[in-house]
């Protein structure tokens, strides 16, 4: 077997094993180094002798120190190691990676729903929104009616969803950090992909009511006389419903209605700035910064030059790359903005009695991770080259085009929830170990950071970054690929896997407030 192993710089200790199946012990590297033991694919060996105390490097970054002395040729993993200090929020580099302006990026198109407000969506959904939790079931009742009966008859309207969430009562809903789950849900109610189409189902005692959720001035001007369409609520305690089917059929008419005025959109040629792209990884490994997440990279930068709004997200993911961040802010307020998100979330964290080490989980390390750290170096390759030019506090509605760091948890359901509720239309998503991850109200790309799961989940992953590790492709070549791919789905072209399957995970709202 011929060994093959992927060094991320120069100045690395360390490499990970690319084989599958990883290296048994004796196995002769190419600079001559043997193996003493057996090294898991993913996982480091040691390129050199490592003494007690010293520093373990990947990517240029210390990773860790060895708790004892490490051999050349030892299995590197997370019980050799202690994890470095956080780095501290002070004495940061600001807004000192000066690079020349990319070079813009023209001519790239796809078809898109235009909406009132100039958003565009990538797909045509009618969704409903959910006051609190009680409405759950009667309201997802109604939509599977809705899919049989109604939607046939709508062959212009992608689907109906329901925007499903465990919000709404028995929370402190005057509690400072109340403000993030509520204005998640209106911006999620606001996304592109559905076309500025709000349809609320209220029981009517819950304590986030309906105007509280979508105040006036929340719903974009819809009509030529620039009147704001009123907010469409059916109250499951109203006084006219007698019934369980009386609930549900009120729902279906009201649903009727913006069927109808969903379903007489089309299509039209938009340009490729319109996109706007959330970018996540989960389920991570070893390969996910040194395949995957390089590749989406490469694609970011393409997207950003195109004029596109790309999102970047995870924050405990990032945060010992933070120095890495405000440099690479547009300006000091970028800087300063990404400082405080941080501070906010180690304060969040420190309330729970845990630090960012938290994060990482047995099937990381399982890949090869060995904690938050490398992670994070891995984690954040994904937001590319590009200047930083805004900053997001969960829940918030993107403000801007370019290259945006969106405040979020790393859970792959909040992270993915806080993005929709910031305007996303087209998902991306990488994995190593493997998950069946998808959305119901935007499209998600899955991209495979190996070979093996490729092969194995081959009608579950929408791109193979293994190819990048197996010398079958360049990193830039994946981005361009995976570019392509974005424009194809975005314009209804190709269906990702997860939409084929109709596989789609629950809304998560983060709500960091008190439950009472």
């Amino acid at each position: 077997m011929q060994a093959h192993t992927i060094l991320m710089h120069p100045a690395d200790n360390v490499a990970i094993v690319a084989n599958d199946g990883g290296l048994p012990a004796g196995t002769t590297l190419a600079s001559g180094l043997v193996l003493r033991e057996k090294v898991p694919q993913a996982h480091k060996v040691s390129l050199s002798d490592l003494p007690a105390g010293s520093a373990v490097r990947r990517y240029n970054v210390t990773i860790g120190y060895a708790l004892n002395d490490i051999p050349a040729g030892s299995w590197v993993h997370e019980r050799l190691l202690r994890m470095p200090e956080a780095r501290e929020l002070e004495g940061l580099p600001i807004a000192t990676a000066k690079r020349e302006p990319m070079a813009p990026l023209e001519g790239y198109t796809f078809e898109g729903y235009r909406n009132a407000d100039g958003s565009v969506g990538t797909r045509n959904i009618l969704a409903i929104t959910q006051t609190v939790q009680c409405v759950a079931g009667v309201t997802d009742f109604a939509v599977q009616r809705i899919k049989r009966e109604l939607l046939p008859k709508y062959p212009h309207v992608d689907d109906v969803v329901a925007l499903a969430h465990g919000y709404g009562c028995g929370v402190a809903i005057d509690a400072p950090d109340a403000v993030i789950p509520i204005r998640t849900l209106r911006n999620i109610s606001l996304n592109p992909n559905f076309g500025g189409e709000v349809m609320v189902v209220s029981l009517g005692c819950e304590k986030l009511q309906p105007d509280r959720l979508m105040p006036p001035g929340t719903i974009p001007l819809v009509d030529e006389r620039n009147v704001e369409t009123a907010l469409d609520v059916v109250c499951l305690q109203d006084d006219a419903h007698v019934g369980f089917m009386s609930m549900v059929d009120s729902i279906m008419r009201q649903a009727t209605h913006h069927l109808e005025r969903l379903n007489a959109r089309r299509r039209e040629t938009v340009p490729a700035s319109e996109l706007v792209v959330g970018v996540q990884c989960g389920g991570s490994d070893a390969f996910s910064g040194a395949t995957a997440n390089p590749a989406v990279g490469f694609c970011t930068d393409l997207l950003v030059r195109a004029g596109a709004s790309v999102m970047f997200s995870e924050t405990t993911e990032v945060r010992d790359g933070i120095d890495q961040l405000t440099s690479r802010a547009a300006t000091p307020e970028v800087a300063e903005a990404m400082i405080r998100e941080m501070a906010w979330y180690d304060a969040y964290l420190s309330r729970g009695s845990v630090d960012r080490s938290a994060n990482t989980t047995p099937g990381n390390k399982k890949g090869g991770l060995s904690n938050i750290v490398e992670k994070a170096m891995g984690s954040i390759v994904k937001s590319g080259s590009a200047p930083i030019t805004g900053v997001l506090a969960p829940g918030e509605k993107l403000k801007s085009k370019g290259l945006t760091y969106a405040a979020t948890p790393a859970s792959d359901f909040i992270c993915g929830t806080l993005q929709l509720a910031a305007g996303m239309n087209l998902h991306v998503f990488t994995t190593g170990r493997g998950t069946p991850y998808g959305l119901a109200e935007v499209p998600v790309i899955k991209v495979a950071t190996r070979s093996d799961l490729a092969r194995r989940w081959h009608d579950l992953m929408d791109v193979n970054a293994g190819k990048i590790a197996d010398g079958e492709a360049t990193i830039e070549e994946l981005g361009w690929e995976l570019f392509r791919l974005m424009l194809d789905v975005a314009s209804g072209r190709k269906r990702t896997w997860a939409e084929q399957w109709k596989l789609h995970n629950s809304l998560v709202l983060f709500n960091p407030a008190p439950v009472t």
